[in-house]
This record gives structure tokens, C-alpha cells and sequence, in this order.
């Protein structure tokens, strides 16, 4: 039976979190009046640490700042700062080649370039989500002209640097391009977002999938080869939460498609078996799919993303398929968050606990911690639970 009252409370917690402590921190810290732009390096207090900006933030912070005044409420203060933000990533953000940057100084200078094209999918979401924002339409078609750019350096040999001197394929990109695709479609009307979901959709299921070890893997050979290595063995529970959710709310999309719906309930299912800690609780970052000890020095450790992304994979599921365990393990995911991650005193939540939940480091931000998945999570689990009340 539903315990309304628990899921009343669920909602009511995360609309204060959202309204009262995420969104005024990075208000009050983050944004950057003078140069555009947000930081993220912030210590415990909101202090800042260093004025290198994240150009990742940059399209995630204006993704947010939007999606937060179409969602829940037309703030001129967020619709203001998704602006300054978007103007920033416009005017300093993107290198000639029409590759973007990973880091800025706080003035807009190039610092660092990578080889991946996350930055270029947070812009994309930016300039949707500010599309319908500001009913500038000119947004919606930047944000297609930037997605084209994403899969023309994808699909580009030699343009990006491998990560590796043999063929492999990553399931980080696979992933997030159904996401972007989602946000954008929301705006643009363009057959190649089906079809480049419809492709991420195939390889997930050919690919990454692996029934063997009852998961999705982190890396693959070209066809999905097994690369029986630490890093091809490599579990991440939180990426694959986000996926399974991802795919759910895909299927809602195309009327409850039950196909997708198994796929995604299976691997939010595996997710939660290799990732749940059924000692402390919380989401454990890696797991090696053999069985051996997993290479990475975080390996136990609980960040703060994947048990956001655990919170709404759940949440989704249940939704979904109206099963009750999900909801059994929704309140597992959303008290454990809730318990170890905010900080009474200062506000935000810390992003690295040790696995027993106890605070690693206090910094509310850096390079890859900043406003996205905390918000994210809130924004959406809200519409969750008020369609669980309804």
C-alpha cells in the first residue's frame, strides 16, 4: 500500500530544498555579476577557491536556471542568471574549431580543452530549456545547430583524440545523447533526434548491456566485445541508474513503449543489486563485474550524483510499472540521501562521503560538483510525486 503521507513529505522536502537552500546558494555564490557566467569551485561556506570556471557548468547551470522558471516558477532571478550564463558560453566558450573548451578563467580565457563533447551537450540543453524560457526561438535552433556539431566531431575520425590506442566504445556519450535528444525535442521538430536515439537505444541493448554479469558495462570493444580488463570490467551503479531513467521517461514518450519500459526497469534492477549498500546504504561508485577489487582509488565511496540519479531511476520505475518495490526502494535511496548529504549549517549538500557516510571533504563545488544533478533531481522528482498523488 502507498504511504501517501511518506510521499507528501518526499515532495514538500524536496520543493524546500530546491527553493529555500540549492537554487539561493548558487544565487547568492555561484553567479558571477561581473565577467557572465557561474562558478563552481566554492568551499563549505561559499567561499571561492578558485576562479577557473567549469564550462560544463556553464551549459548546466543555464540548463537549470530554465528549467527551474518553466518548471516551478517564473523567477526573474533565475530566468536573469540562465541569461548572463548562456551569453558567457556564447561569447567565451567555444573555440574556432567549434570545439568547446572544458575550463575558462573567470574572464573567459582559454585554460583547458578534452577530447570528449560533454560540453557541448550541456550547451545544447541550455539553449533548449532557455529557448522556451525566454521565447527566444533563435535557441531552439542554436541548440540543433549544436547538437549536429556534437555528432559531425563524433562521427569525424581523428577529430577527438581515443581515449585509448585500440577500438572501444564508451557508455558515458551513449547514454547522454538520448537525454539531449529528449531536451531538445522538446523544441526542435528534427527526424535526426529519433534516430540518433533510436541509435543510442540499439546500442545500449547490443553493446553495453552484458545479461552475464547482469549489467551495463562502462566500456566495450566496437561490437560490444567483453574487454576483460579493470577498466573493461568496470561497473558504475550511478551511470546506470541514469540510464534506466532515462529510458523510462523515453518510453513514456512513445505511449508507455513496453519494450523500453523492460529495458529500463532491467537495469535500474541490476543497478541497484551490484550498487546498493546493504551495510551503510547509499549508492557505492564502482564495482568490477567479476568480482575482483575495483581499481579506482573512490571505489567505496558515496558522491552525491548517484544517489540523486538512484532517487529519480526509482521514482521513475515505480511510475512506470506501478510495482511497490520500487517505492520500498525509493525510500531506501531518498532518507539515505537526505540523512548524509545536506549541510545544516551552510546549506548544499557535500558531494564525497567515505562508504560508512561520514563527510570526506566539505567543498559545495569544483570542476565536475556544481548545480546540476541536486536540482536536476528535485525539479523532477517533484512532478514524480505529485503524479503519485494524483
Amino acid at each position: 500500500m502507498i504511504d501517501k503521507d511518506y510521499i507528501h513529505f518526499c515532495k514538500q522536502t524536496s520543493e524546500v530544498s530546491l527553493k529555500e537552500n540549492i537554487m539561493p546558494f548558487w544565487m547568492k555564490y555561484g553567479v558571477d555579476k561581473v565577467n557572465g557566467g557561474v562558478y563552481t569551485n566554492l568551499d563549505r561556506t561559499g567561499r571561492l577557491m578558485d576562479s577557473t570556471k567549469s564550462v560544463w557548468f556553464q551549459g548546466r547551470f543555464g540548463y537549470i536556471c530554465s528549467a527551474a522558471y518553466n518548471k516551478i516558477g517564473r523567477e526573474p532571478e533565475w530566468l536573469d542568471a540562465a541569461a548572463n550564463t548562456i551569453k558567457f558560453i556564447e561569447d567565451h566558450c567555444i573555440d574556432s574549431d567549434g570545439h568547446m573548451f572544458f575550463a575558462v578563467t573567470a574572464e573567459g580565457r582559454p585554460v583547458q580543452k578534452r577530447r570528449y563533447v560533454f560540453s557541448e551537450c550541456f550547451a545544447t540543453i541550455a539553449f533548449a530549456e532557455y529557448a522556451k524560457a525566454s521565447d527566444k526561438g533563435e535557441y531552439a535552433d542554436k541548440a540543433m545547430a549544436m547538437f549536429r556539431n556534437i555528432l559531425r566531431m563524433l562521427e569525424t575520425p581523428g577529430f577527438l583524440q581515443p581515449k585509448y590506442m585500440f577500438d572501444s566504445r564508451g557508455h558515458s556519450i551513449t547514454m547522454i545523447l538520448i537525454n539531449v535528444a529528449t531536451v531538445l525535442g522538446q523544441v526542435c521538430n528534427d527526424p535526426l533526434l529519433q534516430s540518433t536515439v533510436d541509435k543510442s537505444v540499439e546500442e545500449l541493448k547490443n553493446y553495453f548491456m552484458h545479461p552475464e554479469f547482469k549489467t551495463i558495462l562502462e566500456m566495450v570493444g566496437p561490437d560490444g566485445e567483453f574487454i576483460d580488463t579493470c577498466a573493461g570490467r568496470t561497473i558504475n551503479p550511478g551511470h546506470c541508474m541514469e540510464t534506466g531513467w532515462f529510458i523510462l521517461d523515453l518510453a513514456r514518450s512513445r505511449g508507455n513503449d513496453q519494450e523500453l519500459i523492460r529495458m529500463g526497469t532491467q537495469i535500474i534492477d541490476w543497478a541497484w543489486d551490484w550498487g546498493w549498500d546493504k551495510e551503510f546504504g547509499g549508492l557505492i561508485n564502482f564495482r568490477d563485474c567479476k568480482g575482483f577489487p575495483h581499481q579506482d582509488y573512490s571505489q567505496d565511496m558515496k558522491f552525491w550524483w548517484p544517489q540523486c540519479e538512484t532517487i529519480l531511476a526509482t521514482l521513475y520505475a515505480f511510475n512506470t510499472t506501478g510495482d511497490e518495490k520500487y517505492l520500498q526502494m525509493h525510500r531506501l535511496a531518498f532518507d539515505w540521501a537526505f540523512t548524509h548529504l545536506p549541510d545544516k549549517e551552510y546549506g548544499e549538500w557535500y558531494g564525497y562521503l567515505h562508504r560508512d557516510g561520514t563527510v570526506a571533504q566539505d567543498a559545495k563545488g569544483n570542476m565536475f560538483k556544481g548545480p546540476f544533478h541536486i536540482p536536476r533531481m528535485l525539479m523532477t522528482a517533484i512532478a514524480e510525486y505529485d503524479k503519485i498523488l494524483k
